[in-house]
């Protein structure tokens, strides 16, 4: 029996064509919930990219692709509060040499906190950066030096360098992470040894459930371990033939409430 599933945000709940989250899928996860199923955002984006979702009800967020899991928790105000479950920062090592080489090549980088979002590149911005953001509906961050990312915690780096470039910025520049890519100019880079998949582990462990009991829900790249490690693993029908593969059930596209088809046949009663 599934006690708790993980939804992806893009190209899963959100549609890229509408930026909306589809009525049926809305219904769909409210039923779940009151059923006792726990409902959980399993997204690549940092914390300040992850939008109010059109009233979506869930229990917890998992973002920067496992990085940080944190769960729903009511306070005395009667407001929702959020108790950390797992947090797993960039090395500051790391991220002071992407400054470094950031300074030597120009390369674009948006550094994320669980706080806020700065956008950096000192030779200034290419024009797809603008491109990205539009396509994901998500406001620019402060253009800022790249010497600021030093002054807090970074969870994330979202680092506009092409595939050709992957094996000099992880070996020699971003050494204690490890990225994933579900676009051909950028990548999401998180500490090593974390991903959505590991990020499930951390949210079962903390309500005692089976990974047997868990769903999974995703379309991109960075959904691959997910899928392949949950008791069930659901690839949207806008996904690729690599993530298709990687799950247990195909279901119709995000425009055609893919996630809400699946509920009402293995999960709803």
């Amino acid at each position: 029996m599934t006690k708790i599933i993980f939804l992806d945000i893009d190209g899963t709940l959100l549609s890229f064509r509408t930026h909306r989250v589809p009525a049926g899928t809305l219904e769909a996860v409210r039923k779940a919930r009151q059923q006792g199923v726990k409902v959980w955002i399993a997204t690549g984006r940092p914390l300040p990219f992850v939008t109010e979702l059109q009233g979506l009800e869930f229990d917890g967020i998992m973002c920067v692709n496992g990085a940080q899991c944190q769960i729903r928790v009511p306070t005395e105000g009667g407001e929702d509060g959020w108790q950390v479950i797992h947090s797993q920062p960039v090395p500051k090592e790391d991220v002071e040499r992407m400054v470094a080489e950031q300074h030597r090549t120009g390369t674009a980088v948006v550094y994320a906190s669980n706080e806020r979002a700065i956008l950096t590149a000192p030779k200034g911005i290419p024009p797809f950066v603008d491109e990205i953001f539009t396509m994901l509906d998500i406001k620019v961050p402060p253009f800022v030096q790249p010497e600021e990312a030093l002054s807090f915690t970074v969870m994330q780096v979202i680092a506009f360098y092409t595939q050709a470039e992957q094996k000099h910025i992880l070996c020699d520049i971003l050494k204690g992470c490890n990225d994933t890519r579900w676009h051909p100019v950028f990548a999401d880079c998180i500490a090593k040894g974390t991903n959505k998949a590991s990020g499930i582990d951390h949210v079962i462990r903390h309500y005692g459930f089976d990974l047997s009991e868990t769903m999974a829900f995703g379309d991109g790249g960075n959904d691959i371990e997910m899928l392949r490690h949950a008791g069930i693993g659901v690839a949207m029908g806008n996904a690729s033939d690599e993530v298709k593969a990687a799950a247990d059930i195909v279901t119709t596209s995000v425009d055609d409430d893919g996630v809400a088809q699946v509920l009402r046949r293995l999960v709803l009663k």
